[in-house]
């Protein structure tokens, strides 16, 4: 048994075992094992053996073998196999798998770490560390304070887990794991404009579009740059001719961001969703004069290249980063399938390089990040990726305004977008009408078409980026939004559909829509609304949370903290933003051990450094002439308890004794009185 602990000393354990039949094995020249030359014993061996996960970025395929005569010949013919492929020039590696004890899921470790130190401990004491265990610092990560990327000696092998083990009992650091990488699958499932407007397709009138020509009569996205992250796009297709921004090969680390190997169609169309231009007989993104971004990103769920590809994107510039890909998706059509409960959580790497990207982006107003929901018809929940608090996580809906078979559903979708769908009797789903989405396809190249274009694009693949464009829309006529305010004016810009099976909550969201499918041109309005003129005073901010640190405060009375595990809430920083002459914030937290803390000026951070310790109570108020114009109102989740704390004006939400639960997420709104 082998264990990986993400989220520091007291974070998510995930256990792994040795597989009894499966070989990684590496080629040289990242070549298909079937390409490349073995002798007849590798050969006789390897026969017959199914591919279960593949890594080509590395030259890696994992294969299953297997003997008739039972588990102790299985593992006998793993293990000759292995010898037999060692032996072959054209071989780098042929290794034992990893597995995730729970789930079965493969699971490939380097011979890398990533450390992060506490933020008090100088340069001199990291690098005493590192040196203590023999590693070699590969480079400094820039996305989280005394982070660093390092390497062990080749040869290392397993013991690596005994090296992160030992790294992250040490005083000085916070996490430390070493690099472990999953399978990425990317959240595809298979005229043409139907999701941007009313057409006709086979002579049924489709009406279940997006509004796209009411947010273009007042931008089509000039100014606001999107990164798609992806696994390569064409940038000599001419729908971007001239909008291609700083590219970047994260997997490579190189700037050259096209697709290199022949199953790199995916980006390519992902990036048409978003920005194409709408050439003459072509295809239109929804944010067609937008810039174009793109990171190829070939690596696994989990690899170093992965928070190197959100810090390129948060550092040159990107307002919206679009991810079209996950962990694996059970079958969507098989209501059995393990898969489904499968748990991805997300390294603190990956999640740190979100972080940065969510709140150092676009010089400090943060890039907003979207995720699709995936296609497995499961619950989102295990999936630490689409999750994760400030992310936008989308869904989709099909040609009749109902869900798409496949999309994955569950209480962190924010709202769905139109992309393509299956009919399947045994869930008694009609076929659509639609083939699926048209969009950009590789040029001079088989892709998905045999021409430029696909017609056949979907999934919540093809729902993201198409989302990802109007969020650019939004930004182009408001570039002041931050993050929290985006997700709040996209949840009030939302038509709901399928109401009646929708089963929308008394707040208006529904696992399976969000808060509906978005309507770009409600959605523009409402931004350029917010820009025009402060509805009113609003309370802005930060939490800090025991493992996640400082998350930026939800808008609209959303919760913030909405963690996959829970975490302990350890203070506030709050302010006031278009506040009246005279208005000022008051806030106190109740700590346990050290009693009430108060605010003296509006930012002021109270709360606790001591992860140790935790708040069972907070209360808001607000002071000055204006005061009594508005109520505060204020709402916690406390753990172990299963409905929201509600309180306003100053009264203590959670407790103001001695003892209590702690509070694991908060949420905030300023309400204008009404007159009577």
């Amino acid at each position: 048994m082998y264990k990986v602990k993400f989220g520091g000393k007291k974070g998510k354990t995930i256990e792994l075992v040795e597989s009894p039949d499966l070989v990684a094995i590496r080629t040289k020249g990242n070549k298909e094992l079937e390409d490349t030359p073995m002798s007849s014993r590798s050969r006789e061996l390897m026969a017959g053996s199914p591919e279960v996960a593949a890594f080509p970025e590395a030259g890696v395929t994992v294969r299953r073998v297997s003997d008739e005569q039972g588990l102790e010949s299985t593992m006998s013919r793993r293990d000759q196999a292995r010898a037999s492929l060692k032996k072959d020039d054209n071989i780098r590696f042929a290794g034992r798998v990893l597995q995730d004890a729970k789930t079965g899921e493969v699971m490939l470790y380097t011979e890398n770490f990533f450390i992060k130190f506490k933020e008090d401990v100088t340069e001199a004491a990291c690098l005493a560390i590192i040196e203590k265990y023999h590693l070699k610092v590969k480079s400094k990560l820039s996305f989280a304070v005394n982070s660093y990327f390092v390497q062990a000696s080749e040869g290392t092998g397993l013991e690596v887990f005994q090296i992160a083990e030992a790294i992250l009992k040490e005083k000085q650091v916070e996490f430390c794991h070493p690099e472990l990488v999953q399978e990425r699958r990317f959240k595809t499932i298979h005229p043409l404009q139907w999701h941007l407007g009313k057409t006709t397709i086979g002579g049924k009138a489709i009406d279940a579009h997006v509004n796209i020509e009411a947010a273009w009569k007042h931008t089509r996205g000039k100014g606001i740059t999107i990164a798609v992250i992806d696994d390569g796009i064409d940038t000599d297709h001419p729908e971007f001719a001239g909008r291609i921004v700083h590219p970047f090969d994260a997997t490579e680390n190189n700037e050259v961001a096209r697709p290199k190997d022949k199953e790199d169609n995916h980006g390519t169309a992902c990036a048409g969703m978003a920005c194409a231009s709408g050439l003459k007989e072509g295809a239109s993104g929804t944010a067609p004069e937008a810039l174009l971004m793109p990171i190829r990103l070939r690596s696994g769920l989990g690899s170093m290249a992965e928070a190197m590809a959100f810090t390129w994107a948060a550092e040159h510039g990107a307002d919206v980063i679009s991810c079209s890909w996950g962990p694996s998706d059970g079958e969507w059509w098989n209501p059995s399938d393990p898969v489904h409960k499968h748990l991805t959580v997300l390294p603190d790497s990956t999640r740190l390089a979100l972080e940065y990207a969510l709140k150092k982006g676009r010089e400090g107003k943060g890039c907003t990040i979207l995720f699709a929901a995936g296609n497995g018809n499961e619950d989102i929940k295990n999936d630490g990726y689409c999750c994760y608090p400030g992310v936008i996580a989308v869904a989709a809906c099909n040609d009749s305004s109902r869900r798409s078979v496949y999309s994955d559903f569950g209480d962190a979708v924010w709202a769905c977008f139109p992309s393509g769908d299956f009919g399947w009797k045994p869930f008694q789903h009609p076929a659509p009408f639609s083939e699926g989405l048209r969009t950009t396809d590789r040029i001079q190249k088989e892709g998905y078409d045999a021409g430029d274009y696909a017609n056949t694009f979907g999934g919540t693949s093809g729902a993201c980026p198409g989302m990802a464009g109007v969020v650019a829309l939004m930004l182009a006529v408001n570039p002041a939004l931050t993050p929290p305010e985006v997700k709040a004016i996209i949840r009030e810009s939302c038509q709901k559909i399928d109401k009646k099976e929708g089963e929308y909550d008394k707040d208006g969201h529904s696992v399976f829509y969000g808060y509906g499918r978005i309507d770009a041109g409600l959605a523009v309005s409402n931004a350029l609304k917010s820009s025009a003129k402060p509805s009113g005073p609003a309370i802005t901010g930060i939490a800090r949370f025991t493992h996640f640190g400082e998350q930026p405060l939800q808008l609209g009375g959303v919760l913030t903290g909405q963690f996959q595990t829970p975490q302990k809430l350890l203070g506030l920083s709050l302010q006031m933003r278009a506040a009246e002459k005279g208005l000022k914030l008051r806030y106190r937290v109740n700590v346990p051990g050290r009693g009430i803390l108060e605010n003296q000026s509006d930012g002021d951070y109270v709360g606790t450094a001591n992860a140790r310790q935790r708040i069972i109570g907070f209360a808001i108020e607000l002071e000055g002439a204006a005061a009594k114009k508005y109520d505060v109102v204020y709402a916690a989740r406390l753990k172990g308890v299963a409905t929201r704390a509600v309180a306003s004006n100053g009264q203590y939400c959670g407790t103001d004794k001695k003892t209590g639960k702690t509070v694991e997420a908060i949420a905030v709104q300023i309400k204008k009185r009404t007159q009577k």
